[in-house]
């Protein structure tokens, strides 16, 4: 499955919570209907204050091509789709979104843990945007990560479900993977991989610990942006 995932800045002037209202209530019936999605999803920040983004808008296709169409290549921060509800969302995006501020990420998921058979509504989640060490080839850095890193983080005490996001087109990506983490209780998560508004972590036992220690060997820690939140379905078609 291919996933397009927007890393959304409030316009500014805007409060958070005036950010959000516009988003559910005005932007999210557009933006649901946009030809080609076959999932939508959105995370809203557990701690609003300390978050680096106002939330992270997840739409998923099963056609890469189609996910171009609907909202542009990889590198392009903007688009410009010619019809449809892809055209009516983008010039929404506007009212309520600083869209140069907007990281953006096009990716293929790849799922290496799931105990809740695919029903993450509800859940909370962390996703770490992920940029490589340097002196590492994105192959390099891709390697290491899916082999050496996610069999310690997939056991992380409390995960219930792990994906991880690879760059369709490395060489325009901002970051070089999608780390995302899964878990029912946020104390949980908090313990695992520290609280909201921290990049760095220091969890003092288990694989958290142990993959706190391995990250060193391939991530570039302080370029990495994280976000925690709980995650709202709102488009699942069979």
């Amino acid at each position: 499955m291919y996933k397009h995932v927007a890393l959304l800045v409030r316009k500014d002037g805007l409060s958070h919570e005036e950010f959000v209202d516009y988003w559910q209530n005005n932007h999210t019936p557009i933006a649901r209907e946009i030809e080609g999605v076959v999932r939508y999803q959105q995370v809203l920040p557990t701690e609003p204050d300390h978050a680096e983004f106002d939330g992270l808008a997840e739409l998923y296709f099963e056609d890469l091509e189609a996910l171009h169409d609907a909202l542009g290549s990889e590198g392009s921060r903007d688009y410009d789709p010619e019809n449809g509800k892809a055209k009516e969302a983008r010039e929404d995006v506007d009212n309520f979104l600083a869209v140069e501020e907007r990281p953006r990420f096009i990716g293929e998921e790849i799922v290496q843990k799931d105990e809740v058979d695919g029903n993450t509504d509800g859940l909370y989640k962390h996703s770490a945007f992920l940029v490589r060490q340097e002196g590492l080839s994105h192959e390099e850095f891709v390697d290491y990560w899916q082999n050496n890193h996610t069999p310690i983080a997939r056991e992380i005490e409390g995960v219930v479900k792990y994906n991880t996001v690879i760059p369709t087109d490395p060489e325009n990506a901002e970051f070089d993977g999608v780390a995302e983490l899964y878990f029912e209780d946020l104390e949980k998560l908090y313990d695992a991989l520290g609280s909201e508004g921290s990049r760095d972590y220091d969890p003092e036992n288990g694989k958290a610990k142990e993959a706190r220690e391995d990250v060193d060997n391939f991530l570039a820690i302080d370029e990495r942006p994280r976000f925690i939140g709980r995650e709202r379905l709102v488009k699942a078609e069979e």
